[in-house]
């Protein structure tokens, strides 16, 4: 059978002024929410819920990060009992995640009904409004592992830059940095095509440009409201085309060693640029990625270089650590589980789709090279 690509954005996304009234259309209807504490007492779960006039709402509030399976086999109890017609998933990637985990086993529970998704960032990072994942953990295993499946996109995203305005600064830098890599990664991802270069260079072009901006002032809504489109479009590309070895390796640092997501993608992303920079083709992208940033490419390797010093150079301004030991790892656990986390770095689902192909001593060795010893 000849194979084929295909690109194919199932979320309507909403953006713009008056965008929460779109909700006013499932008057009348059974709305489930999945939120966090925080959402819930920052007035962001009442602002959505004033547009919902009508409709019997149901809250479960007790989203965390990592969306653990205890927490999301509590909602799905929840929900299966409420029986909604819409579910909200309302927060960060978090909520957002563990509201399409749940809505996987309530299809589960009841395949007749039709459940609509809607999801509402109130970060700019992870783009699970418009993907086909959801990561989800196992703390008892130490496992943190991603969901995949075209049934976990959202039907509607609305994107409320409103929302972000609250965001720490730490968090916009965090999220700001997810950004960059989910997308630099889809540009090498296996899986590229040109629709989904077409998405992540114009989210690379708004996060290089907007980034510093809402880190320096969170009331700058115009940096704002590009970062949140700019996250869309990376998680439309990386939808796509999949993503790669940093993303393999950060999921395992966050699960083995709690390090936060988008910090350990910051961190990791100039080492694995210039470990996958080895293959000519790569390093042909990643150049040209510098080129449309308006670098100095005076050839393929200088383009690759330049890439480099930017994002460290953007990562300095955001206060990122360069190194796992300055991002407050204890070196000898790291030392003692380098071989357990550079196993589940080759075992992630992202990891498949990277243009190198890695061997796990050859991840190990970047670990210690990441590490920060003397």
């Amino acid at each position: 059978m000849t194979r084929y690509n295909s690109f194919f954005p199932k979320t309507e996304i909403v953006f713009g002024p008056g965008l929460l009234e779109r909700l006013q259309d499932f008057r009348g209807q059974r709305i489930g929410i999945v939120t966090d504490t925080f959402m819930a007492s920052s007035g962001a779960l009442e602002r959505v819920r004033s547009y919902l006039d009508g409709c019997e709402v149901e809250v479960f509030a007790e989203a965390v990060p990592e969306s653990p399976l205890d927490t999301v086999s509590a909602g799905a109890r929840q929900f299966g009992a409420f029986a909604p017609d819409v579910l909200i998933g309302l927060g960060g990637g978090s909520p957002i995640d563990a509201a399409k985990a749940m809505l996987a086993i309530l299809r589960e529970m009841a395949p007749e009904r039709r459940i609509r998704l809607v999801a509402i960032p109130t970060t700019s990072g992870t783009g699970s409004e418009v993907t086909a994942f959801a990561v989800v953990s196992d703390p008892a295993k130490g496992r943190k592992f991603p969901l995949i499946s075209s049934e976990l996109v959202s039907d509607i995203a609305l994107l409320d830059p409103e929302l972000v305005r609250s965001a720490l600064a730490g968090v916009t830098a965090d999220t700001g940095m997810d950004v960059i890599t989910h997308a630099v990664e889809a540009v090498v991802s296996t899986g590229a095509t040109h629709f989904s270069d077409a998405c992540a260079e114009k989210a690379l072009e708004l996060a290089f440009a907007f980034l510093p901006r809402a880190f320096d002032d969170g009331d700058d809504m115009e940096a704002r409201d590009a970062m949140h489109q700019g996250s869309c479009l990376a998680g439309l590309a990386f939808t796509a085309a999949g993503l790669g070895i940093n993303h393999g390796m950060a999921h395992a640092l966050g699960a083995q060693m709690h390090m936060v997501h988008g910090r350990s993608n910051a961190l990791l992303l100039p080492y694995l640029i210039a470990w996958n920079a080895e293959l000519p083709a790569t390093a042909r992208r990643y150049a040209r990625i510098a080129r449309n940033l308006g670098l100095d490419v005076p050839s393929t390797r200088a383009g690759v270089r330049a890439l480099i010093r930017e994002i460290e150079k953007l990562n300095a301004h955001l206060g990122m650590p360069a190194t796992l030991q300055a991002a407050g790892c204890d070196l000898t656990e790291l030392s003692r589980r380098r071989p357990e986390i550079a196993a589940a770095a080759m075992a992630d689902a992202c990891t498949a789709s990277n243009p190198r192909k890695p061997r796990q001593d050859e991840l190990e060795d970047l670990l210690a090279q990441i590490a920060g010893h003397a």
